[in-house]
């Protein structure tokens, strides 16, 4: 079952919040606990500014959520962040609150933003990206008021398209606001277009009441005081009239719902408009907007407040002008008080869309891909919820101290810097960082030192290594590392930014060895292109045969799953199915022959297939072609390479390309955690690749433990 849904308009003024309010009551016929939030809100709390659609939707379910909690930021809070170039705190923030609401609520609606920026475009991208990484399918809302059929379309195809390069699920669009005579004409051509060939196509007729205001939300729009009739400031606004002319010409212009705009000092007007309410030759006026600041003189107020029926009378500031002006501006919103409007548009939602058809796709449909977004945010919250003690060897490198400073300010692991503790602090006190947490061994001067050197003699005393020799391996930083973590002073080990990949593991396999069950080290990268691959083993092993070809693809699988992708496992080689001959082709043949045999026994649910080549494994078309009956051809999710030379050079053109974020090399088979830098990499590199550790340090504990 699914369990959100991301509602995003086309353009202001879409109608959206009637799209959602029809829409939560139809989740709420089938799923028992569901919530409703926004990303990004225009109001503002702390200004006593309540977000309107929030309001309703709460309000008119009964929904017992506390405000703060049903959205992520204000539109003010969301442009700041933006325009100091902190889009990536934006998100964390808006996953954050998300997943916070995710731990007690079976279904997410989320509604996206109003375009109340400059640019409609801007916006468009912040709902397509918020979506996207929330694993949300898009239902999409397009304004079809006052415009061509060609314009509707064309808005529609430009919107789809660009929730599709994004990476997002668009499973309904619905046509909004759009003339009764053109609803036929619209969805068939959107199904000749093949917009509707790959989701649900609805429209829905204009109903312009859902437009009028009330008289009270004009009040608050123009801060404007209710001198009288407070107890029906929920009469609707059909039209506006200003009362600019003498009193016979004006009489003849009034309409059945109409605001008399006029000025306070008007006292013809307001007689005039008080025995058109009493009569029954004209039409019922909805109330009277008096301007100017100015209030009827005694004798008028005497002769409104002995009146036994008698409409809400306000008065504005600002002169009639300005002020009939300003009520045109008002986009009329759906009020919980407001039970007509909210009747109307719930019915006017069930004539129009195929209830059970929609809600049975929105509650079937899940977004499986993993975005790197998500990825990241998963990684930071599992590391901080087991928090583990991470060495890093490379204590003196700028890069390193710059990612212990952020991990140590978020508070997701402990952190050991190795290396000469005078040159660590000068370095720390000239980046400006704050590491009072941070603990600085060096080698040498730790009163560990001798106890490593001893133990690592025992280790390797069979291959020839004298005390001596020990006593010198231990003096280097790697093996210092590797030696803390093998004696679980540290759950694990990072390091490579200015160390060979050689230099890194060397220690590991001499000290902590590989971990019961394994007979080898392997790696993989995690990928983060639109979603989440895996890569292996791209760093480690040369030319693997194929027995360690398939452990490799076991453990690779075993790695995705224990960070929360869905392993689907493609042995690529430069030959698909039965089509190809020869040594290597046979090689991967042989591996997944391997890989399935072990797979049955330990992971009977684990998708293996092979050999295929790269288009095969993640193209759709391409896979129906060649591998029809594949269940994992054009969704693989874990890729195995045949060779270092094929999965290191694949790795860092996908990378270098598409410039994607690598994560890696991560590596796996070991008894703890011991991970490798490229030596090119960046400060949220070793941030990342410090959190896997973290990670896999806790993950191997439980294991151990069962």
């Amino acid at each position: 079952m699914s369990n959100n849904l991301y509602i995003t308009a086309t353009e202001a003024k879409s109608g959206k919040s009637a799209v959602s309010l029809g829409v939560m009551e139809m989740l709420l016929r089938k799923i028992q606990k569901v919530c409703f939030f926004r990303p990004i809100i225009t109001g503002n709390p702390n200004k006593g500014i309540i977000d309107a659609d929030i309001d309703l939707i709460s309000r008119h379910f009964e929904l017992d959520i506390p405000y703060e909690d049903m959205y992520g930021f204000t539109a003010e809070d969301a442009g700041r962040l933006i325009s100091k170039g902190r889009e990536e705190e934006l998100l964390e923030g808006i996953i954050d609150k998300y997943n916070h609401l995710k731990k007690h609520y079976e279904f997410i609606l989320c509604e996206g933003t109003d375009f109340v920026s400059s640019t409609a475009a801007f916006e468009f991208d912040i709902n397509g990206e918020v979506s996207k990484n929330l694993g949300s399918p898009v239902l999409l809302v397009a304004n079809a008021f006052e415009k061509t059929i060609d314009d509707t379309l064309r808005s529609i195809e430009l919107a789809v398209d660009s929730l599709e390069e994004k990476g997002c699920y668009t499973i309904a669009t619905v046509v909004n606001r759009i003339a009764p005579e053109e609803k036929e004409t619209v969805i068939k051509m959107l199904n000749d277009r093949g917009i509707a060939k790959n989701q649900l196509v609805y429209a829905i007729t204009d109903e312009p009441f859902l437009g009028k205001p009330t008289v009270g939300e004009i009040a608050d729009f123009l801060n404007a005081e209710v001198l009288y009739g407070e107890s029906q400031l929920n009469r609707h606004v059909y039209n506006v009239t200003v009362a600019a002319m003498q009193l016979h010409n004006f009489l003849t212009r009034i309409e059945y719902g109409s605001l008399i705009i006029t000025p306070g000092d008007r006292s013809d007007v307001i007689v005039g408009c008080l025995a058109s309410v009493s009569s029954r030759n004209t039409e019922n006026i909805s109330g009277i907007l008096l301007t100017g600041g100015l209030k009827p003189e005694k004798a008028i107020w005497n002769l409104i407040t002995g009146f036994p029926r008698m409409v809400p009378i306000l008065v504005a500031s600002e002169n009639t002008f300005p002020t009939a002006m300003r009520v045109h501006e008002l986009h009329a919103k759906i009020s919980p008080k407001d039970k007509e409007k909210i009747s109307r548009a719930l019915a006017l939602f069930e004539h129009n869309i195929d209830v059970d058809q929609l809600s049975n796709s929105v509650i079937t449909t899940r977004t499986t891909n993993v975005t790197p977004k998500m990825f990241e945010y998963d990684l930071l919250q599992k590391a901080k919820a087991h928090k583990q003690h991470i060495v890093l060897p490379e204590g003196e490198e700028e890069r390193i101290l710059l990612a212990a400073d952020i991990l140590l300010h978020r508070d997701v692991v402990d952190v050991t810097l190795l290396g000469r503790e005078q040159i660590i602090l000068e370095r720390i006190a000239q980046l400006g960082l704050e590491m009072k947490t941070v603990n600085i061994i060096e080698p040498l001067k730790c009163s560990m030192f001798q106890d490593y050197v001893e133990t690592f003699y025992e280790l390797r005393k069979h291959k020839g290594i004298t005390e001596d020799n020990a006593h010198d391996m231990m003096c280097d930083v790697g093996y210092f590392g590797a030696m803390m973590v093998y004696k679980q002073y540290a759950h694990g080990m990072v390091s490579g930014s200015v160390h060979s990949t050689a230099e890194t593991v060397r220690p590991a396999l001499q000290i902590i060895k590989t971990r019961p069950g394994c007979s080898i080290v392997s790696s993989v990268f995690f990928m983060c292109l639109d979603k989440v691959l895996v890569y292996g083993d791209c760093a480690v092993n040369t030319n693997p045969n194929a027995s360690e070809l398939a452990e490799i693809a076991i453990s690779s699988a075993e790695t995705a799953q224990s960070f929360g992708i869905d392993p689907l496992v493609a042995m690529l080689s430069y030959s698909t199915g039965e089509s190809g001959k020869g040594e290597d082709v046979e090689k991967v043949r042989e591996a997944t022959r391997l890989a399935k045999e072990i797979a049955k026994t330990h992971y009977p649910e684990l998708k293996i297939e092979g050999p295929m080549q790269y288009d095969t494994a993640v193209d759709l078309a391409t896979a129906k072609t060649k591998m029809p009956d594949s269940e994992v051809a054009g969704k693989a999710t874990v890729f195995i390479f045949p060779d270092l030379n094929t999965g290191n050079n694949t790795y860092k053109a996908v990378q270098r390309s598409a410039g994607v974020v690598a994560i890696g090399p991560v590596l796996q088979g070991l008894k703890y955690p011991v991970n490798d830098l490229s030596r090119g990499c960046i400060v949220p590199d070793i941030v990342n690749t410090v959190v896997i550790t973290a990670i896999q340090a806790y993950q191997g504990k439980m294991l151990s433990q069962d």
